[in-house]
């Protein structure tokens, strides 16, 4: 029950070896127990959090002892302080987070990525590495079996697909089943040490079906295009006991009675597992050929199993001693890579994401698939688990791993988890639960993948396609675009409204804003515009760029720079507005207030992704409402009384509107003078 089998119906007898944890799904089980931890937008929204609240408490301490020191009422002044605090702090982050991971979701969702952990959303974009498996992921996973090897010679099966239409080929003739009896021999082999099943089409399938692991089929279809009967030689030779494959023995083995009431012994597994002496009862120089011949086949890309067989006494012990068989040959199994394997390969490395195989297969055919599609170049290493430390080698730049285990590939995530590397790990099996659930990022099969593998992951891709990674990979990038674009915002308008209320005194601005004021234009600006600016468009360049530096925080590469002369700009126009106002006998205060407001809208229709198109029209309409509410408050009598506003003069609004467009001006200017680079650039291991 290793497997997780669930039996329906008939009967049978059980040997209970572990209960528990100490079963196999116990230990899969405890290797998936482990706190929560942090993502990496989480850990970083917590330091910029905890900063922001640190820098707002002295700046508006400095503002209170300021006005008290210029002969302020204290109480206004405390009122001031509070409102500055309320107004540095964007406190409308966590509707903008929330609503660009639900938007990130959706979207994911639109291009066959499902995501079961909204936080999950933004660190695809941080991914730096994605550990994936071979079949089926990089490989269609439909096997097809191309060649056969015996000691007396060298087959090829020609065929595609599980349909049993082909032949079998020895030195350019077609062969059948009695001009071959050694390939016979091996193939009856196959089909009796042998869990798959292959069903002809029907009404509802027109294609033939195939039951069970895509290894077993393909030496079913294979069989068949020999002329061998599946189900006539079961009956034949009925299964009278077996030992199941395991990924430790990396073999498996069944026992069959003969008609003459004679047992025969078949053993298929991993070449390595199989071609042993303790196996074998071959001459050396026979088991040292096949060794051989199946590494040349594995170089090429095959998946090799080895055969052998031997009948013994009636009665033979059921637990089925693998030892003295005869060695019936070898057959290799081909997965062609998918279509879009090698393209999605080389996106990865585009967008600076290291493609990183960790597979069960022979360490020739892992590196025989991983140059093919790019992953390591000729000659590179293939890390070989079962004598090499994979967690040691992960953390020094391996990039494909072959022959892991469960335990190995938990390891060996750690490992780059531990070399401040951001994985994203792929898997459809109830073993690859455990590396999963350890990845930052888990990604199952949603069509072939176990409810185990799809229960552990934080991304289920509904067409198992490895490109859909990619696809999610932009939108997570795109995600945390947006919340640094909503931060460069509204931290340099809260830059700007601290330094208006810091260097209006000196300026001749007793007390450039009433708190209330100061409130209003908080609640306009960083309400609707702010949370529009977390549906801002993708940036065409964004998977041309490597990803960011785990350690970066959300305010690194220059943004605090970027919110610093952005808000220069708006205080800068602001206290202008203001000293004019005050020079000419105007309503300096509300023209003050005017001038923030606006030139703080400004600097958001500038932060668009794309400006000048139609993309995001519900940031045109927020800024539009926004500017309306306001005018709002400095026409509208009710709001005059409430924020203490005057209504200026026509010609006035005309110029602090002209004036504010400076905002636009400048965050455009910047953007062009902060333009991140567009090229990866080449792979880099980076240091332990």
């Amino acid at each position: 029950m290793s497997a997780g089998t669930v039996v329906v119906r008939g009967r049978g007898q059980a040997t209970i070896t572990a209960t528990g944890t100490a079963s196999a799904m116990g230990r899969i089980a405890a290797m998936m127990v482990a706190p929560p931890t942090l993502t990496p937008l989480q850990h970083r929204l917590a330091g910029v959090g905890r900063f922001l609240a640190a820098g707002a408490l002295v700046l508006c301490a400095v503002v209170l002892a300021l006005g008290l020191f210029r002969g302020q009422p204290l109480q206004l002044m405390i009122v001031t302080a509070i409102t500055l605090v309320v107004a540095a702090v964007p406190e409308s982050l966590p509707a903008v987070v929330t609503l660009s991971l639900a938007l990130g979701a959706r979207r994911m969702t639109a291009r066959h990525a499902v995501i079961r952990r909204l936080p999950a959303v933004e660190t695809l974009g941080s991914v730096t590495v994605l550990a994936t498996d071979k079949t089926g992921t990089l490989t269609e996973g439909q096997m097809v079996l191309r060649r056969l090897w015996t000691p007396v010679g060298e087959a090829l099966v020609d065929g595609a697909g599980y349909a049993p239409h082909g032949d079998v080929h020895r030195d350019g003739a077609v062969l059948t089943g009695t001009d071959a009896p050694d390939l016979t021999e091996l193939l009856q082999a196959a089909v009796l040490c042998n869990d798959g099943a292959l069903h002809p089409p029907d009404s509802d399938n027109p294609d033939w079906q195939p039951v069970g692991d895509p290894t077993e089929v393909a030496l079913l279809t294979a069989a068949a295009k020999l002329g061998i009967d599946h189900d006539e030689l079961r009956n034949q030779l009925p299964r009278t006991g077996e030992r199941p494959f395991d990924s430790v023995r990396k073999r498996m083995s069944t026992t069959h009675r003969l008609p003459g009431g004679t047992t025969r012994i078949i053993c298929k597994g991993a070449p390595e597992a199989v071609l042993l002496p303790e196996v074998l009862s071959d001459p050396a120089d026979l088991i040292d050929r096949a060794t051989a011949h199946a590494g040349a086949l594995a170089a090429d890309g095959y998946r090799v199993l080895a055969v052998a067989r031997s009948d013994r006494a009636a009665g033979t012990d059921p637990a089925l001693p693998e030892q003295g068989l005869t060695l019936l040959g070898l057959v290799a199994i081909f997965d062609p890579p998918r279509a879009s394997a090698a393209a999605t390969i080389a996106a990865c490395q585009r967008a600076g994401i290291t493609p990183v195989l960790i597979t069960g297969d022979h360490p020739a055919t892992a590196g025989a698939i991983a140059v093919d599609l790019g992953i390591i170049h000729a000659g590179d290493d293939v890390v070989d688990c079962r004598t090499t430390d994979p967690g040691t080698r992960a953390g020094h730049g391996a990039r494909v791993f072959a022959r892991a285990t469960p335990q190995q590939k938990v390891a060996i995530i750690d490992a780059l988890r531990a070399a401040g590397q951001v994985v994203a790990m792929t898997g459809d099996g109830v073993n690859d639960g455990p590396a999963l659930h350890r990845a930052d990022i888990g990604v199952a099969m949603g069509k072939r993948g176990t409810e185990v593998a799809r229960q552990a992951a934080d991304l289920v891709l509904a067409d198992d396609e490895l490109a859909t990674v990619v696809a999610a990979a932009e939108e997570g990038r795109r995600v945390y675009a947006n919340i640094r674009r909503f931060l460069l915002y509204a931290l340099s308008g809260g830059a700007a409204e601290i330094a208006v209320m810091l260097a209006g005194p000196f300026a001749g601005l007793a007390l450039p804003l009433l708190p209330a004021q100061i409130l209003w234009i908080n609640l306009i600006t960083h309400g609707l515009p702010g949370l529009a600016l977390g549906s801002e468009p993708v940036d065409p360049d964004v998977m041309n760029r490597p990803p960011r530096p785990p350690s970066e925080t959300i305010l690194g590469a220059g943004l605090w720079l970027r919110i610093l002369r952005v808000g220069t700009v708006i205080a800068a126009v602001t206290i202008g507005v203001g000293v004019w106002a005050h020079a000419t006998d105007r309503p300096w205060q509300t023209l003050t207030f005017l001038a923030l407001g606006v030139t703080q809208l400004a600097v958001a229709l500038g932060s668009r992704a794309r400006p000048g198109t139609r993309s995001n029209p519900m940031l045109l309409a927020a800024v539009a409402t926004a500017l309306a509410l306001q005018l709002a408050g400095i026409y509208l009598p009710p709001l005059q009384s409430l924020l203490g506003t005057q209504p200026p003069a026509i010609t006035d609004l005309i110029i602090v509107t002209a004036l504010s467009t400076l905002g636009y001006a400048a965050i455009r200017l910047d953007r062009r003078v902060h333009t991140p680079s567009t090229k990866a650039g080449p792979l880099q291991e980076r240091p332990t």
